[in-house]
């Protein structure tokens, strides 16, 4: 498949996440620093009569029903919003594992948007393909453009990208599902609730890395315990800057001093937790 016919849905990670309350319609309110790491899916697109998907990959088991694919709803929200626009088939394989904490489905519907939007010349600024992203899910307007930002509302509110330097990294999943639902259910916020100890933002971006948290992660190890257990085991290798889970879970990242390290770290993890799935990998840059 040609490279104008195919785009790679990278990693979404949330290196810091707040959750600052929780809105009278139901939704959470965040603030959050979003980068965008070296893994991802791939998804390709030949254009035709018919909008269609196939999914294959190592996680492809695990990505639900077709019908029900992000992909698909992100096509038809955009095909909604442009008059005659060409459709085609997608094919994705399908990588990353799901129910994760990395925007997985969020990334695969954005790569969507940018292909149908080359496919039919539509600029990436086009308003229309934002409308179509914020209707298709909380995570996909982020995802759309993948380059640092802060994201903060429901997922809406978009800083400009960030500058930030690379990021060494290893990825860890320990093969648990943790719905995104029942980690923000867990928080026990009642609408119109304030979180009571959100404090503002350090001034420097990367303090602000090692000095905020994720507050959906103390809820997700209620629900699986093992996202202590790889939080632990990332804190004691050697060169790791930070652990801290992902999302809503159960990926977790460690931040390490060099690319090397990382990449010896996550050596040592194949062997020692078979099961685990482990990517070094970088953030930013």
């Amino acid at each position: 498949m040609a490279a104008g016919h195919a785009e790679t849905a990278p990693a979404k990670v949330n290196l810091t996440l707040r959750v600052l309350g929780r809105r009278a319609d139901g939704y959470h309110e965040i603030d959050s620093l979003v980068v965008f790491a070296g893994v991802g899916d791939e998804l390709s697109f030949a254009q035709g009569a018919e909008l269609a998907l196939t999914v294959t990959g190592p996680t492809a088991s695990a990505a639900g029903e077709i019908s029900d694919n992000l992909v698909l709803k992100a096509a038809r929200a955009l095909v909604a919003r442009v008059e005659g626009l060409a459709v085609g088939s997608f094919a994705l394989s399908k990588r990353l594992p799901v129910a994760a904490g990395l925007g997985g489905g969020s990334s695969d519907a954005a790569a969507a948007l940018r292909l149908l939007a080359r496919a039919n010349g539509i600029a990436l600024d086009d308003p229309r393909l934002m409308q179509a992203a914020q209707v298709t899910g909380a995570d996909v307007p982020v995802c759309l453009d993948p380059r640092p930002r802060r994201m903060r509302g429901i997922g809406d509110i978009l800083s400009e990208p960030l500058d930030i330097p690379k990021l060494p990294a290893v990825l860890v999943n320990p093969g648990v599902a943790v719905p995104t639902r029942e980690v923000f259910a867990a928080l026990n916020l009642k609408p119109g609730a304030q979180a009571a100890d959100a404090p503002p933002p350090p001034a420097a971006l990367l303090d602000e890395i090692s000095s905020c948290r994720n507050d959906l992660e103390e809820p997700a190890i209620e629900l699986q315990p093992v996202i202590a257990e790889v939080l632990a085991v990332l804190r004691k290798l050697p060169g790791c800057r930070l652990s801290r889970m992902s999302g809503s879970g159960a990926t977790c990242f460690g931040l390490f001093e060099a690319t090397h390290a990382a990449e010896a770290a996550a050596r040592m993890l194949h062997v020692g937790y078979p099961r685990w799935w482990v990517r070094a990998t970088v953030f930013g840059g």
